[in-house]
């Protein structure tokens, strides 16, 4: 697995919509008990919350633990990225998107 020291660097991106605070207070508390990953950038809008991380495997692994705990819609895309020079394979980011069930109004 590529690790890079640069700031921007992620491997994917965690969405949230919309912005659901008992969900994204459990992201954050998933992302602070990893200790070998980081967060580069957490990008709050109006319909919801990105977080940039460093781990396409641990990405996936919390999207199921946020499928198991509420209740809501789970998709997985991957973007191509770029390619190793070194192993000549293509590099992709991954995007998982939790979309939280609203409550009929």
């Amino acid at each position: 697995m590529h690790k890079s020291y640069r700031p921007e660097y992620y491997e994917a991106i965690i969405q949230i919509r919309p912005n659901e605070q008992e969900v994204l207070e459990f992201v954050e508390s998933q992302l602070k008990n990893r200790k070998d990953l980081f967060v580069s950038k957490v990008i709050k809008k109006k319909f919801g919350t990105d977080f940039y991380i460093s781990s396409q495997k641990f990405a996936r692994s919390l999207g199921k633990k946020l499928k198991e705990k509420f209740e809501g819609e789970l998709k997985a895309s991957k973007t191509l990225h770029g390619r190793d020079r070194q192993k000549s394979t293509l590099l992709y980011r991954s995007t998982i998107c939790f979309k939280v069930k609203q409550e009929d109004l």
